[in-house]
């Protein structure tokens, strides 16, 4: 049986590929059955859409995959703390797990801010943990930002 940091590696292959197409670099797999059935880098800047972070286009692409708009005994694999809008379609596509590897104290709506998964409106409840690859999803990150920072 892979374990999560098969996973999270290839969730990190992914948002070095975002890396590379100067796309924040966050990187998401939707693991079925223990099986990568999608996977996904950040494409808003590409796609000129807000709502493509890594974890909903990886939505998109496990759901037309398997044909069905619920995803229930799946996991996600992400580098970074799911946003509000991520955790919202986790909960509606009623995913199992979402396992990531650093916090965003900005943005991050797991665990940093409102830990929405755990909220007491919603019909669904996702388990989450912080997983592995701390580090190197940080260290990503970091380097895009001042990169970014340098260019203005």
């Amino acid at each position: 049986m892979k374990d999560d940091l098969f996973f999270m590696e290839r969730a990190y292959e992914q948002a070095l590929l975002g890396f590379k197409k100067e796309e924040i670099p966050v990187g998401a797999v939707v693991v079925y059955e223990n099986e990568v059935i999608s996977e996904a880098h950040n494409e808003s800047i590409t796609k000129t859409d807000p709502t493509s972070h890594a974890e909903i286009v990886a939505i998109r692409k496990a759901a037309l995959k398997i044909g069905n708009y619920r995803l229930t005994n799946s996991k996600m694999f992400v580098t970074l703390e799911p946003c509000l809008m991520c955790c919202g379609a986790l909960i509606h596509a009623r995913f199992d797990k979402v396992v990531f590897s650093t916090q965003d104290k900005k943005s991050g709506a797991v665990v940093s801010n409102g830990n929405l998964l755990e909220a007491n409106f919603i019909n669904h409840y996702v388990q989450f943990q912080q997983g592995p690859m701390q580090k190197e999803s940080s260290a990503l990150l970091k380097k895009f930002f001042k990169i970014k920072r340098s260019r203005v």
